[in-house]
């Protein structure tokens, strides 16, 4: 299982409330079982939710039956690497947090794009 961030150093958690990732683990962590590709620790936003729901995935509904709390504006969540990247196309993509970013990302988002929306901590 391929574990990386786009740093080449191990992934940080992303997010364990609610829990993400494609093993719903808090990592970005995948393997070939993962189709959709979940490599992107992402900031979420009002117009990033809109947005993926105009694609036909709602974010922001609770599903109970799949333990899933809806998500809201300021959540971290593992984004698909080629949602993110239709959601930059359209000038909708939230912000990364690069650490916790794995670097198969590479194969369907351009470095420099990611770089410009690295999510900032007051810290750094």
């Amino acid at each position: 299982m391929h574990a990386r961030n786009i740093f080449g150093d191990p992934l940080i958690p992303c997010c364990t409330d609610p829990m993400t990732g494609y093993f719903r683990d808090g990592f970005y962590r995948t393997d070939t079982s993962d189709l959709g590709k979940h490599l992107v620790c992402a900031l979420i936003t009002e117009d990033f939710l809109r947005f993926s729901k105009a694609r036909g995935n709602d974010l922001s509904t609770p599903i109970p039956e799949y333990s899933f709390p809806g998500l809201q504006p300021g959540d971290f969540w593992c984004l698909c690497a080629l949602r993110w990247q239709e959601a930059f196309e359209a000038g909708c993509a939230p912000l990364v947090k690069l650490e916790a970013t794995s670097d198969l990302v590479f194969e369907w988002i351009n470095e420099a794009d990611l770089l410009k929306h690295a999510y900032r901590t007051p810290f750094n």
